[in-house]
């Protein structure tokens, strides 16, 4: 693997123009398809097996014009303060509104508030519903105009007009989140690198990977119905797993550059080394995320698919695209005008970096580092036992949004249960009596004490398919609710038995039940495929037991620690006010799920970043708590940088009003914070350090067995080595281990080790002997020799 990627990073850098050019062909090519493509269409949940989808494909059969997949609507009204809808006035405008909504395209049917029951006791509220033909995704904007026109009329005649229901246009979300993230990843990489040369090139390298990868996504729509959600989840991850990579291959290139070598040597060696762990850790994104299509939902397995095709992008455009754009780059990207003095003296391997001081901290203080970690994640993963999970409703929506309006009038006039009827279907075609087990079915409802109302039944043509309406009286995401659509089901059983009628609960409400416990009841499976596999993937690249079962455990303990965060804020409302949470609730069912899936790769990104290091120096002959300094020494700025722009990329969606982005923003925030600084740069050294020479064991037979992947590129440096003995590096005592790069960004003059340590890890550094390491006329030490791996 890695000899492989140094000849390709090697390549690109030389044929660099060439690179570039198809890339830009490429992206031309998928442009001009994506153009003609019809985008992302339904929205709608889909959920083969359940009850409520058995229920919606009998309706499309034997009741079409009911439209049981289409999107709906419901048109609020609320008369000025001290009248009524039913005076004469109002009563006209109401009926006006209403044959206006008949007349709108794509509309299957409008209820009469009037002839229907459906204003309130007092008379100042009424609503209408409005049913389409067409799924949510595919109401046409001339749909959308009648209903803005709608509330312009009404508004104009003194109602107060809202709109509620699936088929409401939701208000344009705001790019502010993008643009801060974007402009912080920019701040971080510049801090990070002190030159701006070297802080574009992995913006610009995934910017354009995340073009491709969205391009890709719209173009498949010729082909696949993709769900909505699906071009943002791979928009964000793309461009999150982009810059991290980029990040991780600059910087090794930079610390090739400083180790003497030149550029198109340094590309070779950078891709070879670092180039490894971005492949392994793609390879763990990409499995976590593919594996959400085990859940049988297509909206997820979806945006999963897309999420990991952008992934795979991000992974080839940092093997290809930008080695090419370091080509261009050259030496330049050495000059560090915007360096801070104390990075200068970190170059001169002056000092230490924070990294290296906290590693030091942590290897000769493991057992107490390691318990106040996991006791201070224990903690945070109480509230987590208290989840609860629900999918969105419209009392999700922004406060002061037509939506939220029109739930929270709705629930005034009506009670909450308004806003989520259930659908209930009799099948009686097995029945002697289709019209007795119907009324069974009414009387039945009609008793159940969470019901407000029951809609008595109609029926099919054939006079053997009955459809019943039952109101609940708590909110659509209540315990309660989803407490009575269980014991409906329940009574089904009695039903049969009784009369051999089948009875089922569908509607929105319903389908969203049977979701969230979808959902729930895959959430252990998904996590024990998606764990499985990294970990083999993990034990290849590690050759190691421990290395990958310690990943997997902290992992776990990051997600349930932000699942406690996720419940204290959002269900218990501890610091709502912080985040501008104005109602509690339960989690949205998707949230877990999605959250398992994405900080997982996230997670083993760092973990490989990080570790990988820390292995490259324990092979190259460094005792194993000098690795782990010699790891962070590294590698510990990259993560630390890495992670820094993910956790400022997702807070940013915290500027949403909506409670459902706020969630997913804290969650990936804190998960990302919590994984990064908590797990991988405090339980997992600590860990390692007791542990000492057993972290990188394998039994022999296993050793025997597994591929040796090559990621810290040991044959490589092997291979190179036997080709150029005249470049060989100083000569240091046997057996000593020698590195190089002092400082946090691997800035500064050779170190030679000679194995032998005090208590706190001290090195002995040798005399600097090269001018300034920025100036790109400095003199290489190595003497560079023609073999079979540079092929020019």
């Amino acid at each position: 693997m890695a000899t492989f990627l140094y000849r390709l990073g090697r390549l690109a850098f030389r044929r660099r123009r060439v690179v570039v050019m198809l890339w830009v062909a490429v992206l031309a090519a998928i442009g001009i398809g994506a153009m003609s493509a019809p985008g992302t269409s339904s929205g709608a949940l889909s959920v083969p097996g359940t009850q409520s989808q058995r229920a919606i494909d009998l309706l499309q059969k034997e009741f079409p014009q009911a439209s049981a997949d289409g999107a709906t609507a419901r048109v609020v009204f609320e008369a000025p303060s001290g009248q009524k809808l039913t005076s004469a006035a109002h009563k006209a405008e109401v009926e006006s509104l209403v044959a206006k909504l008949e007349k709108s395209p794509q509309v299957s049917g409008v209820t009469d508030p009037f002839a229907g029951g459906l204003v309130s006791k007092s008379g100042t509220i009424a609503f209408v519903q409005v049913s389409y033909k067409v799924a949510q995704a595919d109401v046409s904007g001339a749909a959308h105009a009648v209903q803005t026109d709608v509330v312009r009329q009404g508004e104009k005649a003194g109602l107060k007009v809202s709109l509620g229901g699936n088929a409401v246009k939701d208000k344009a979300a705001s790019k502010a989140a993008e643009l801060i993230g974007v402009g912080v990843a920019a701040v971080v990489l510049v801090i990070t690198f002190g030159s701006m040369i070297a802080a574009g090139l992995p913006l610009l390298t995934a910017i354009l990977g995340v073009a491709a990868a969205i391009l890709s996504v719209t173009l498949a729509t010729h082909f696949f119905d993709l769900a909505s959600a699906t071009t943002t989840l791979a928009l964000m991850l793309g461009l999150a797993v982009a810059i991290d990579y980029a990040l991780f291959i600059v910087s090794r290139y930079r610390n090739e550059i400083r180790d003497g070598h030149e550029p198109e040597e340094a590309c070779g060696r950078a891709a070879g080394t670092a180039g490894s762990a971005v492949v392994f850790a793609g390879l763990t994104v990409i499995v976590a995320l593919s594996g959400l299509s085990v859940i049988g939902i297509g909206m997820l397995t979806s945006m999963g698919l897309a999420s990991a095709f952008a992934v795979a992008v991000a992974v080839v455009i940092a093997l290809t695209l930008l080695p090419a754009m370091l080509g261009f780059a050259g030496t330049r990207i050495m000059k560090g005008k915007m360096q801070t003095r104390r990075m200068k003296a970190l170059e001169r391997g002056e000092g230490e970096s924070m990294g290296v001081r906290w590693a030091k901290f942590v290897t000769r203080n493991p057992v107490k580092v390691l318990a106040v970690a996991v006791a201070a994640l224990a903690l945070l993963a109480i509230p987590a036992m208290s989840l609860q999970t629900a999918l969105n409703d419209d009392s999700g929506k922004p406060p002061g949004s037509t939506q939220r309006i029109a739930y929270d009038t709705l629930s005034k006039g009506f009670g909450p249960g308004f806003n989520g009827p259930l659908t209930v279907v009799v099948d009686a075609r097995g029945s002697d009596d289709p019209k007795a087990a119907a009324q069974d079915a009414y009387t039945m409802l009609s008793k159940l004490d969470d019901v407000a109302a029951v809609r008595p039944p109609s029926f099919n043509e054939a006079g053997d398919v009955a459809l019943l309406g039952a109101v609940p009286k708590s909110a659509p995401s209540s315990e309660a609710t989803k407490s009575l659509v269980g014991e409906i089901r329940g009574q089904g059983a009695a039903l049969h038995q009784d009369t051999g009628a089948d009875l089922m609960v569908t509607g929105l409400t319903a389908v969203n039940i049977d979701v969230s416990t979808k959902l729930s009841d895959a959430l252990i499976p998904y996590l024990a495929i998606v764990v499985g596999l990294a970990l083999v993937l993990l034990l290849l690249v590690f050759r190691s037991i421990v290395i990958p079962l310690k990943a997997a455990l902290g992992f776990l303990l990051s997600v349930v620690s932000t699942l406690g965060v996720l419940v204290a804020v959002f269900q218990w409302g501890w610091l709502k006010d912080l985040f501008g949470v104005d109602q509690t609730g339960p989690i949205v069912s998707l949230l877990p799920i999605l959250l398992i899936g994405v900080v997982f790769g996230l997670a083993m990104d760092y973990e490989v970043f990080l570790v990988s290091r820390m292995r490259e120096e324990y092979v190259h002959g460094a005792e194993p708590t000098h690795a782990i300094v010699q790891g962070f020494r590294h590698s510990g700025r990259v993560v630390t940088a890495a992670a820094v722009i993910m956790v400022s990329v997702f807070s940013g969606f915290l500027l949403d009003d909506a409670a459902l982005i706020k969630s997913i923003g804290l969650g990936l925030a804190s998960a990302v914070f919590l994984d990064a600084f908590v797990v991988r740069m405090t339980i997992v050294p600590a860990v390692m350090a007791l542990l000492g020479h057993r972290s990188w064991t394998l039994p022999k037979w296993l050793d025997r067995i597994l591929p040796n992947v090559d990621v810290e590129g040991e044959k490589l440096r092997h291979a190179l080595e036997a080709e150029q003995p005249d470049s060989a590096p100083e000569p240091v005592l046997a057996g000593a281990a020698a590195t190089v790069h002092a400082g946090s960004d691997d800035h500064g003059a050779r170190r030679v080790f000679t194995g032998v340590r005090s208590s706190d890890d001290t090195e002995t550094q040798a005399p600097a002997q090269q001018a300034d390491a920025t100036e790109p006329q400095a003199p290489a030490r190595r003497t560079l020799l023609k073999n079979p791996l540079r092929r020019s």
